[in-house]
């Protein structure tokens, strides 16, 4: 490949490095699920509105995008006692520990006046906190392996594990949560649900301190002894200009992410759920029940991935979802779904229980592959330029990435209140109306479809795909 300059040595890991690391994925995971109900808290408990709880969420998002290239580019110019990566996993949760436990805990005790501002500043705090985890995310991979059979497992914990995290916490609220407290407007629900989330996240950090512990070090960064790599801030702008591979990645990623920041939005939950269904504990209790057929889907595709590459298996998973994801559109457009019953079996459940089994299978082999694909592109900036920037390539996916999916927080909140939602969310207890029923279908259906062709679309571009890493690699087969 022109311009190749540098070789690359085989790095294989260990399963369970690879595993107990992709749990640093999952710590993030569980409190982006809780804060996924942010706006219920903010709504219900602190007496904010619609439209201004949206305005901040998805200008909160955009600070998120902004913060990436910042820590990223310390992060590529960090080789302590202690690696690269951990210090940056552990001082990311605690800040989002921290923040998470004094934003539901103080924000409805603030003068009505401060309310906004107060949000605004703690959740700042929050947002530079999981900056620190997820960027490690995106970057220690690079670390762990660069095996071209292994990198695929990533894809499999990270969408085992995020699959777990997303479904134990809609199961925990739709379930216990609200059967207990029976609402939203519970002070009481979001101080067990924070705490909740804050020892079991904890947990999951540790465990990937410890997983990438012995790969923490210079001998996996490519570093030249021999020569310090300079590393700059307007580096950000030479690697987005000359790898083309980023470029088609962040793209079709912020597509993906923008689709999944509104079908999975809590709001667009209720209004699957609790107000299309009737059946609101349903949403926690599917998500278990779907959970094993899923890991056999997902098993098959990361396979899949080993085999002919994660370029093609990407575009496959992408175009299967489309497949799934508009027979569920239809069953939501044609079918009474209120019928869907685990006491009462009926043809209508069976039937809406197979395809959504193969949508979220699907969804989350396309979802969490672009994962690895970044590590993918991080080792082709080094035969490229020489320099090993994990830090930089994974907060230039980030902040594209963030900044585009952004949008997807803000949308589903102005067009809610275009729609009359102005002053309150759509709550489990509403009945349906044709406009509700268009709204739920819109989000949870039609804008994911938009959003999965753009990515099929930009992977024309992208190049990396099994043989062109093959050669980047030399001998790995």
């Amino acid at each position: 490949m022109e311009g190749q300059h540098n070789h690359i040595e085989q790095n294989s890991a260990r399963i369970w490095q690879i595993g107990l690391f992709s749990l640093n994925n999952t710590s993030t995971n569980l409190f982006l699920a809780m804060m996924g109900y942010v706006s219920y808290y903010a709504n219900g408990i602190a007496g904010l509105g619609v439209v201004m709880i949206s305005v901040i969420l998805t200008g909160m998002r955009i600070f998120d995008g902004f913060t990436d290239p910042v820590i990223g580019f310390f992060i590529d110019k960090t080789n302590g006692k202690y690696g690269k990566f951990r210090p940056y996993i552990v001082i990311g949760y605690i800040l989002m520990a921290v923040s998470s436990m004094v934003l539901f805990f103080t924000t409805s005790l603030i003068p009505t006046v401060l309310r906004p501002l107060y949000f605004i500043i703690v959740y700042s705090v929050y947002i530079i906190g999981y900056t620190f985890q997820t960027a490690v995310v995106k970057s220690g991979q690079s670390v762990i392996t660069n095996d071209m059979r292994q990198r695929p497992m990533i894809t499999f914990f990270d969408s085992i594990f995020i699959m777990l995290a997303h479904g134990l916490v809609a199961f925990y609220v739709s379930v216990y949560l609200i059967g207990k407290y029976g609402t939203f407007q519970s002070q009481a629900l979001f101080s067990e649900f924070v705490i909740t989330v804050v020892i079991v996240a904890g947990i999951c950090s540790a465990l990937a301190v410890v997983g990438i512990w012995s790969k923490d070090n210079a001998r996996y960064f490519k570093i030249d002894a021999s020569r310090k790599q300079q590393i700059h801030f307007r580096d950000y702008f030479t690697i987005i200009r000359h790898n083309k591979p980023i470029r088609m990645l962040v793209i079709a990623a912020a597509s993906n992410k923008f689709a999944q920041m509104v079908y999975g939005n809590s709001t667009v939950i209720v209004m699957l759920y609790g107000i299309m269904m009737q059946n609101y504990p349903l949403a926690g209790i599917i998500g278990i029940i779907v959970g094993l057929p899923n890991l056999g889907i997902i098993y098959l595709g990361i396979n899949n991935a080993r085999k002919v590459g994660q370029k093609i298996t990407l575009v496959r998973s992408t175009w299967l979802a489309i497949l799934f994801q508009t027979i569920i559109m239809f069953m939501m457009i044609f079918c009474d779904l209120t019928k869907v019953s685990l006491t009462h079996i009926n043809v209508i459940t069976i039937a809406f229980l197979v395809v959504f089994t193969l949508l979220n299978g699907f969804k989350s082999i396309s979802n969490n592959i672009v994962v690895p694909m970044i590590a993918d592109c991080t080792d082709y900036e080094y035969t490229l330029s020489g320099h090993f920037v994990p830090g930089i390539m994974g907060a230039l996916f980030s902040f594209i990435d963030k900044s585009f999916s952004a949008l997807g927080t803000g949308f589903v909140g102005i067009a809610l209140a275009m729609a009359g939602y102005s002053k309150v969310f759509p709550q489990v207890e509403d009945p349906l109306t044709l406009q509700l029923k268009f709204l739920t279908i819109f989000f949870y259906c039609i804008i994911p479809i938009m959003g999965w062709l753009v990515t099929i679309f930009i992977m024309r571009f992208y190049k990396l795909d099994r043989n062109t890493m093959r050669g980047l690699y030399g001998k790995q087969s």
